[in-house]
This record gives structure tokens, sequence and C-alpha cells, in this order.
């Protein structure tokens, strides 16, 4: 049977487990980001794929069974994997996604090379992942396809399936048409995500540079602006917009553009904080600091998460706070990245440099002020942090969204805690309650941490609670259903006529 429904991640939605010696297949153990929801489309479509890359040993590749099924999946939910050597992953993730892309979709063009970068074997396998859709899909089934890594798969699935619906979601920050345009492959890019029905981004800043790259390569005709909606924040911080390009055409093609952030799943928190391990660990964390001030942070080793700006905060923060020593805690939680991610290795080795040189400062024989982890936290444990925690510390240097900030701020039921946010966080114009920082700025950076330290009670909770309730009103499900309306209700809608479609912002509804 094809499917109605194609997904193409780059993750596969189990964990894959060596039980005495036979290879089985579990729910993943961190259940938290959008693999959960977007699973449940996966088992409730009629029919249903979802592609994904294995890497796989020469050896391995020969036997390899691509199609699979899983336990809590019907037998029309196929998982197809893509194998690919430890070369081919290496080239494809670690470096030309790593070190070409991500430098400049988060605004890093100085660690931005091309010069070892494989995009050959980049567009090989974008051209499996859509060989693969096309032999699933119903000629009008909707592909929904994900994330940079499989830019080029939406022109690949277009030449060969011209009536499919593809929606297109971008999970990182799309960056200002200037420092777009220093990839060398820009047209290739821009002219494979012109193949879409749909494609979505976290906020409007990141919608309109998209758009704004696409003018600058392509000419194309702006069809609908509209006023961004209620649930952003319009001015006054680094990522806001007060208006947003939703619809432009390009020849006999009409392209939908949209703003839907990712949401957390606050009915999984709650669930997760209602367990008696859950009180047990928030009171094990409390027994261990007593009245101190706990301070947290989460978030991968990467020079744009702002890990290394973060410590120095708190290192001046000891340093003209003296009465805070032997007071307050910061707990780091910095996952190391995947083995063969060489350009992480020295952004490791200066956080914990960092971290030695204020344990070496200010340390007491009963008093450690920086509590480092670096290995994966189970997520249920990660949640606890978040509820035991008086303050958290967010301030990436740049970051597409940031489910960290969400993931606080519903833990504490719009009760209390103090969320400091790095206003280059996409989710910066979500939360205008958290306490807004310019991590480029030390003085930005301590006067925010000084007004979360002294911020009362009542205040928490002003702005908290709306925060809370936003986030539960816009939750994950909401952004899935949101993207996936979108998408079937723009394909069915292609050969509208234009002169239908309005032009001015006035008097048009808001977009969430």
């Amino acid at each position: 049977m094809k499917s109605s429904l194609v997904i193409l991640y780059h993750r596969e939605p189990y964990d894959e487990v060596i039980e005495n010696g036979k290879r089985v297949y579990r729910e993943k153990k961190s259940p938290n980001g959008i693999v959960p929801t977007l699973k449940s489309f996966f088992a409730n479509a009629e029919a249903s794929t979802w592609i994904a890359w294995k890497q796989v040993s020469e050896k391995e590749k020969t036997t390899f069974q691509p199609d699979m099924t899983y336990d809590g999946a019907g037998e029309n939910c196929v998982v197809r994997r893509i194998p690919l050597t430890t070369d081919q992953v290496r080239d494809f993730y670690h470096i030309t996604s790593k070190e070409a892309f991500w430098p400049i979709l988060h605004s890093f063009p100085e660690k931005y090379t091309s010069d070892t970068s494989n995009w050959e074997n980049f567009q090989t396998i974008n051209r499996l992942f859509a060989e693969a859709a096309c032999e699933k899909a119903a000629d009008d089934a909707l592909i929904w396809i994900h994330d940079y890594n499989l830019w080029l798969a939406p022109y690949y699935i277009r030449q060969q399936k011209p009536n499919v619906r593809i929606a297109f979601f971008h999970h990182t920050p799309f960056p200002a048409a200037d420092l777009f345009n220093v990839l060398p492959w820009r047209e290739e890019i821009i002219d494979s995500l012109l193949c879409c029905d749909l494609c979505g981004f976290h906020i409007p800043r990141y919608c309109e540079n998209f758009v704004n790259a696409v003018r600058s390569l392509r000419e194309v005709e702006v069809l609908r602006r509209v006023p961004v909606s209620s649930a952003f924040t319009s001015f006054g911080t680094a990522l806001a917009e007060p208006e947003m390009t939703t619809q432009i055409r390009y020849g006999d093609r009409l392209v939908n553009i949209d703003a839907f952030p990712v949401g957390t799943n606050p009915d999984l928190i709650r669930d997760i904080l209602s367990q008696p391990a859950a009180d047990q660990h928030i009171q094990s964390v409390r027994d261990q600091i007593g009245d101190n001030t706990f301070i947290v942070t989460a978030s991968r080793v990467d020079y744009t998460k702002g890990n290394e700006e973060t410590l120095l905060a708190f290192e001046r923060l000891l340093d003209r706070r003296p009465d805070l020593i032997g007071k307050i805690n910061l707990m780091m939680v910095t996952v190391k990245s995947a083995s063969g991610m060489r350009i992480y290795r020295e952004v490791q080795r200066r956080i914990e440099q960092l971290v030695g040189r204020i344990n070496g400062r200010f340390a007491q024989l009963n008093w450690c002020p920086v509590i480092l982890s670096t290995e994966p936290v189970p997520y249920a444990q990660l949640v606890a942090y978040f509820k035991a925690a008086d303050i958290a510390w967010i301030t990436p240097l740049r970051d597409g969204l940031n489910l960290v900030a969400k993931e606080y701020v519903t833990a504490h039921g719009g009760q209390d805690g103090v969320l400091v946010l790095s206003e280059f966080t996409g989710s910066a114009v979500e939360l205008p309650g958290a306490v807004l920082t310019n991590p480029y700025s030390s003085r930005s950076m301590d006067r925010a941490i000084d007004e979360a330290l002294v911020m009362s009670a009542e205040e928490k909770a002003t702005r908290m609670a709306p925060m809370y309730d936003a986030l539960c009103r816009y939750d994950v499900q909401q952004w899935a259903n949101h993207l996936f309306r979108e998408a079937r209700a723009r394909s069915a809608n292609l050969n509208e006529s234009v002169e239908t479609i309005p032009t001015s912002t006035a008097d048009l509804p808001a977009l969430v």
C-alpha cells in the first residue's frame, strides 16, 4: 500500500538496542522534543512511511533490510532506513552540515569553512531520501521534510512526483540573506525550497530572512504580507518582526510561508512531576544545597550555546557579590557532542577550564559553586532539576528556538521561578515574561542575573503565569496540528486565482 503520509527526519523513531545478542527496538529513553508527536501522526495514518538514515558497515550493507515495522505502529506504518557508511555519515553530518551549514545558519561566518565539505555526498544522500519517499508515497501524499540536512530533498521529490504535497519545517534559525548567500550552493538550496507547498519556521524573523534570501537570488512575487500574530512580540527585542510574508509566487508555483514554533509537552512534564521519583529527586537536590539559590542551565556543547558567556557572568557575579559565596549554586548540563564532531572539542575544553577556574577560586570545603554534567541526563531527572531550580539561565548566542526555556516555565506551572533568556533565541519572542538579556554584552548579562536574584515572589508569578498558559495552549501537539492542517489546506488551493489573495496588511487575522 502506498503511503498517504511520508516523514523525512534524520532520527529513527525508536532506540535500537542489543539484548541477549538480539537486536530489539524500544521506545526512546528521552521522549522530549518532537519525535513522540511525529510518531503519533505516523502511527495513526492509514498508511505511512518514516524515512531516516542508519549508519552501517560495508559488510552490513550487503544484507541490510531497509524496511521494518515496530511495536506500537501498525503493519502499514513502515520505517525505511537509508544505509550510510561511516565515511558518508562523517561527510554528510559531521563535516558538511556542521562545518559549513551550521555556522552560517547561526550567524558565525568566522567559523564557516567549505574546504572540507563534500557537496556531492550531500546531494547523493538527499537524493536517496527523495527516492525512498517517492517509492513509498501515493501520488497525492503529504511529504513532511525536517530540517536543513534535507534541503535538497524537495527538488528531487518534485521532479519525480509533481503532484505530491511537500511541507518543509526548518528547526534551526534561517539567517539574514547576506549571511545565507555565503554558501556556494545557495541557488540549489533555494531552488529546492521553492519546490515546497509550505515552508515552516519557528518565528516570523526566520520567515522574513528566508524570503529576503529568495528575493536576492530569484525573481519572485510577494502575494501576501500580514501583521504577526499576537503570540509573538512584534517589536522591542532582537528577533521581533511587526509583519511577515506568508505567500510568494515563483513561476507557476505558490509557496506558502508560516511561523509556528515547536511547543513543549505539558502533559508529559506534569506526569513526570507527579511521580514519587520526581519528588525524591527534587528533595535530594534541596537536601544537598539547603537554602542556597539554585540556578540551572542545560544545552549541548556548542559554540552557539553561550556556555562560556554564562560561566564568565557567573564568575563576575561572585567577584562583585562576595556575600553570595557559599549561598548560590550553578548546575550546568552541557551534553558532549557525538564522537567525530571535531569542531566542538575545543569548546568542551574551554568550558571545563572555566568551570575549573571558578571552582578553584571560590570553592569551600562544603560548597562547590559550579556543578558540571557532560553526560546525557534522563529527561525525567532533567525536568526535576528544572522544578527544583530557582532560576533558569538560558543564554545562547543564537538558537533557533530553545525548548529548555519552555520546559522550565512548564515545570513551574506558572507559579514561581525566574527565566533569564537570551533575546537571540527564537523562544524570546514568545516569552515576554522572561528576563531578556543580550549575551554579547557583559553589562546586560550582569544586569539580568542581578534582577533575577532579587525578584519578588509576586513578580515571579506575574511573569510566569501568562507564559505557562500560552505554552499549555500551544503545545507540541498543536504545533504538529498546525503544520499538518496548513500543509493540506494550502496544497488544496494551489490553483486559486492570485487576484483573490489579499496583499494589504489591513484587516487580516492573526496567524496563530
